[in-house]
């Protein structure tokens, strides 16, 4: 379970990371950075996350030997659990660049309006209004891509990277009792979802202090 979650993490924080860069060229980048941003999350969004994954790990990994190649370096073996949490976060990516987008649009032009009669620099703007005012927009999709992301790790067992799934998967077939350790596994995940939910909540009270309900 520890070892999913720090997959799950790490591909949350890439996730988030890719789609502040996606939202940002689809609401502010000039032709180029929006057509590639568009194609990005279509496909993203249009392939199955299991095609996506098996494609992202294998291939991957072999794109980056092959770029060695052109250097005269030897083939390496990435470490499972970093080409785990990179493959999540190019899938989460794609969502959250929408989410994100959407949560910007959502902010009242006034806002930004005032920003710049105040004579705000695009910094300060971002920092102060934008971020501020998406934020309680953009929550309950971040919330359900974590989720999301906590079993999609679930995944990367058909590649063979020893997460909860596949971890379940061989005590079950060593000891031939499925039932048992599958629900254990089910409780786990429950757990993680429950926990968080509660997390999640706490953090949307805050970001909503001052609001109309």
């Amino acid at each position: 379970m520890l070892t999913s979650l720090q997959v799950a993490v790490g591909g949350y924080l890439v996730g988030l990371v890719i789609g502040i860069l996606g939202a940002s060229a689809k609401l502010y980048g000039g032709p180029v950075l929006r057509d590639l941003a568009t194609v990005y999350t279509t496909l993203i969004r249009a392939v199955p996350e299991l095609v996506l994954i098996v494609l992202l790990f294998y291939a991957g990994t072999d794109a980056v030997n092959q770029l060695l190649r052109l250097f005269d370096a030897g083939p390496v073996d990435i470490n499972g659990m970093v080409a785990g949490i990179v493959v999540i976060g190019i899938v989460q990516g794609g969502y959250t660049t929408e989410v994100l987008r959407g949560a910007i649009l959502a902010v009242p032009r006034g806002h930004f309006d005032a920003a710049r009669a105040y004579g705000f620099t695009g910094r300060q703007t971002m920092r102060r209004i934008t971020l501020p005012a998406m934020l309680p927009h953009a929550l309950p999709g971040l919330a359900n891509l974590w989720l999301i992301a906590t079993k999609d790790t679930a995944l990367l067992a058909v590649v063979g990277f020893t997460e909860l799934t596949l971890a379940t998967r061989q005590a079950a077939g060593v000891t031939k009792e499925y039932f048992l350790f599958f629900s254990a596994a089910g409780l786990l995940y429950l757990a993680v979802t429950l926990v968080s939910t509660y997390g999640i909540h706490l953090v949307e009270r805050r970001a909503r202090r001052g609001l109309v309900r």
